[in-house]
């Protein structure tokens, strides 16, 4: 893959004067989101629904959290990777990242703040709740946005229901490397999700591959959010919609980088809308279990999204998946 570097990611206006339904510059901004998810896969989003006294009570709060000792953080633990505690290791050394589910709901947060402070941390778990309540409202306002602009609003309502997504917060430090040290913070990949919403402190090192092998620096700014396409939202619009392969790349002498993610995961199957089929556009991908798809062995990272996908198709005919 080229590593050349070259423009900025595009970036959408989305204050609340581009948010009136129904009004011109809702339409329009509905398809600059469509545009950008299909020709990049992402897109940075000036949105400032979110307070930046909230987004800097959340980073200190990850502070604190990834502070805490190994043995708190590894009592995290999932059968699934994107879900549990990733300590730094001898392949990624600069990277150390948590998981939390159902991170938007009282009970999620409430039974990890317990697990990780047994006497109470109301002030973590109050802002984590606060936060996430935030960023998923953001990443329904893309769905939203994206539904609009396809003229399928209307059949993938229950897309939009409060129970149709599982919300997964993943926050993330990076060190800078030291002396022949590796630079790579985070593998190249794309996300498993449906969309990714990402937030970060001042320090930069998220990088996206455009479709044409060249790599764009993500350059941060105040309430600035990076939206992901990921893979299953790629599957739902029948590929129209692209999944970027993007990695962090730190340097040495920087600062450390915390970043905050929210992960949607769709709650049973996914379905590509029938009004994304047609002769120009035949049927590319099955309905598939979104959790099913992130839980199946040896699929995790490997090859690109159709690849995983047609790997998936596959073992789901060879054995039943539990759930």
């Amino acid at each position: 893959m080229a590593s050349k570097q070259l423009r900025c990611l595009p970036t959408l206006d989305l204050t609340s004067e581009n948010l009136k339904p129904d009004s011109s510059s809702w339409i329009a901004t509905c398809d600059d989101v469509r545009n950008a998810l299909e020709e990049y896969g992402c897109f940075v989003a000036i949105y400032d629904q979110i307070s930046s006294e909230l987004s800097s009570a959340m980073v200190t709060c990850l502070t604190d959290l990834l502070s805490l000792p190994t043995e708190t953080k590894v009592q995290n633990l999932s059968s699934n990777k994107y879900f549990g505690h990733v300590a730094p290791n001898t392949l990624f050394p600069l990277y150390e990242s948590i998981g939390i589910k159902g991170v938007n709901t009282p009970e999620g947060t409430r039974t990890f703040t317990d697990l990780m402070w047994p006497s109470g941390n109301d002030d973590f778990r109050k802002t984590l709740l606060w936060y996430a309540k935030q960023a998923s409202e953001l990443e329904q306002l893309i769905k939203r946005m994206v539904f609009q602009s396809y003229g399928v609003l209307r059949s993938c309502d229950s897309h939009l229901d409060d129970d149709a997504y599982s919300y997964t917060l993943r926050g993330t430090k990076y060190t800078s490397p030291k002396l022949n040290e590796s630079n790579i913070g985070l593998q190249i990949h794309t996300d498993k999700t449906f969309l990714t919403v990402l937030e970060q402190n001042e320090v930069n090192g998220l990088e996206v591959e455009t479709k044409n092998g060249e790599w764009i620096a993500f350059e941060n700014k105040p309430s600035s959010f990076v939206i992901i396409a990921g893979d299953a939202f790629m599957a739902w619009s029948n590929g129209r919609i692209h999944t970027p392969y993007h990695r962090v790349v730190m340097h040495a002498g920087s600062k450390v980088r915390y970043s905050i993610t929210i992960k949607s995961y769709k709650n049973g199957m996914v379905q590509t809308p029938e009004e994304l089929v047609d002769d120009e556009h035949p049927l590319q991908f099955e309905d598939f279990d979104h959790l099913g798809y992130t839980k199946l062995s040896n699929i995790a990272d490997q090859g690109s999204p159709h690849e995983r996908f047609a790997k998936y198709y596959s073992q789901l005919l060879a054995k039943p998946i539990k759930i």
